[in-house]
């Protein structure tokens, strides 16, 4: 087993996550097996209850474990399929240390953070590695933050017992440019590396972000003060297109270093896939103007996964998507007009009773306007009130969300939820089949009737008002049989040309080179909205 860590340096947000999918791809491109493991240092046990404003999106893997949204990027990039395994924190580890402790599992010992939670860290390292040529594991936070000691701690102890030709250590940092002085700094990254071996680690790559190229005399700056060998510094800049970043780094010679660190048979990566990912993305004509009428807009990294599958969308379609997004709470009867000057509207996920009014309102612009609508998770159950309120005539219809006492709940909680207590982990989550009805709009996206998609919801559509609603015109496209749950709902082409909402989240699952199917109709169908007007 190979080890690859992966810690950050100066400050947060400098793109581990993408950086540790780019590496992962690379390797992958030469032939080898990886996975991936994202620590994070909070003591929650998972993101799954944690504020998307304080932790953007939750990303829910194929068995349904709530992760950070990192392992969205680790899966795009990659072919991994991640599990629970795959994101660890704090909390949960110290939640089964402490359950060992009580089951007297450490024969009266006393309990300390070394070496009982190190080791806690490290077993979770060597399960999520099991059965692969190369384990990447990215360590959240910052070096110098108190709350990463004990992973660093960890992963030096890995260093140490598993030998140098099974592990390195790449340091991801800041390296400002002041534009005044028109000057990029090192010091920062100086600093960043001194705390890092302060710690007991010498990287043994440096990766400098910064926002253009390092030039050859600051990486030799760099490497003189951090004991890295030059040919061993990186640069990583800002780029107009993520999915270059594997080619970028490639350019830079990061795969030839890895090899030669790891001791592992180097082999000429195939990157022809990204080539080609770039080179569209880079050649679009044809454009369309899409709004996202969420309530957490002020932060996109809430709606990431659903900003990186329009963007998947813009290869197969050759169409530039630009993307404004509206603050759901704004939209009242008297702007709503607003929404006339798009192609088309997406309602994403979310949950609680805040802008709900604003967002049923925009599903009624989109349905009475025909403009292409489409609605994800709550985004559907939206689509589901405003129909039943102005279409079937049941009045005040509501989920039981947002009105416990609705006279019709048309949306209401799923009956094995009913008892459920506890928040975190405990909704509808992860990977269920989906039967798709042949001649509906869903199967001529999806061209097959049997579909897997992930999912994070405690609400469905109740069924005792299913054929109310089908008989004044809408269709329930998609159900899962085993429960006879509604999945998909869409619209005739009589009353619209393109209305569909789903109760999952594809989004999930959508990689460049694999766009969701129904994203990628979504565009389309924008993009018809806007030539037909033309």
């Amino acid at each position: 087993m190979k080890y690859i860590f992966i810690t950050g340096g100066v400050l947060s947000s400098l793109g581990k996550g993408v950086t540790s999918a780019s590496i992962g791809s690379i390797l992958e491109a030469m032939g080898y097996k990886i996975t991936f493991l994202k620590l994070d240092p909070y003591l929650n046990i998972d993101p799954g209850t944690m504020n998307p404003y304080q932790h953007g999106e939750v990303y829910v893997t194929e068995d349904g474990a709530e992760t950070d949204l990192d392992l969205g990027h680790y899966e795009r990039f990659t072919n991994a399929v991640l599990t629970k395994y795959n994101n660890t924190t704090s909390g949960k580890l110290y939640h089964n240390l402490l359950e060992k402790e009580r089951r007297g599992a450490f024969l009266g010992a006393t309990v300390q953070v070394i070496p009982h939670f190190t080791n806690e860290i490290k077993k979770a390292i060597e399960k999520a590695s099991e059965g692969y040529d190369i384990s990447i594991v990215e360590i959240g936070g910052t070096v110098g933050d108190i709350e990463s000691l004990p992973f660093l701690e960890a992963i030096r102890q890995i260093g140490l017992e598993k030998g140098k030709s099974n592990v390195v250590y790449i340091h991801l940092t800041y390296v400002p440019y002041i534009s005044v002085a028109g000057e990029l700094k090192t010091k920062p990254t100086q600093h960043s590396v001194k705390e890092l071996r302060a710690i007991g680690i010498q990287p043994d790559i440096l990766i400098g972000r910064a926002e253009i190229p390092l030039p050859k005399s600051i990486k030799k700056k760099i490497a003189l003060f951090t004991n890295v060998d030059e040919d061993a510094v990186f640069s990583a800049p800002d780029l107009n297109i993520i999915y270059e970043i594997p080619l970028y780094l490639k350019k830079e010679g990061l795969d030839k270093v890895i090899a030669k660190n790891l001791n592992i048979e180097y082999r000429e990566p195939d990157l022809s896939k990204w080539k080609k990912i770039v080179n569209t993305l880079s050649k679009l004509e044809k454009e369309v103007n899409i709004a996202i009428v969420g309530k957490y807009v002020q932060l996109k990294d809430a709606y990431k996964s659903i900003y990186e599958a329009l963007i998947h969308a813009q290869i197969p379609t050759k169409t530039k998507v630009n993307i404004s997004w509206i603050n759901a709470d704004e939209i009242n009867e008297e702007n709503v007009e607003q929404l006339n000057k798009f192609d088309g509207i997406l309602v994403p996920g979310g949950f609680g009773e805040r802008g709900v009014e604003g967002k049923i309102l925009t599903a009624k612009f989109a349905r009475e306007n025909k403009i292409p609508y489409f609605g994800i998770c709550l985004g559907m159950q939206i689509a589901v009130i405003e129909f039943a309120r102005n279409v079937a005539g049941l009045k005040d219809a509501n989920s039981t969300e947002f009105r416990i006492d609705t006279p019709h709940p048309v949306i209401d909680i799923m009956p094995e939820q009913k008892e459920v207590d506890k928040k975190g982990g405990t909704m509808r989550l992860g990977a269920y089949k989906c039967h798709i009805k042949p001649g509906t709009k869903a199967y001529s996206i999806y061209k097959q009737e049997e579909i897997s998609e992930r999912h994070r919801h405690r609400f469905e559509l109740n069924p005792k008002y299913r054929p109310i609603l089908e008989e004044k015109g809408l269709i329930v496209s998609g159900v899962y049989k085993a429960k006879n749950l509604a999945e998909i709902i869409e619209l005739p082409d009589n009353m619209h040309p393109w209305f569909i909402g789903c109760q999952f989240h594809p989004e999930f699952k959508s990689k460049p080179f694999a766009p969701n199917p129904l994203f990628v109709a979504f565009i389309q169908a924008s993009l018809d909205k806007k030539m037909k007007n033309l």
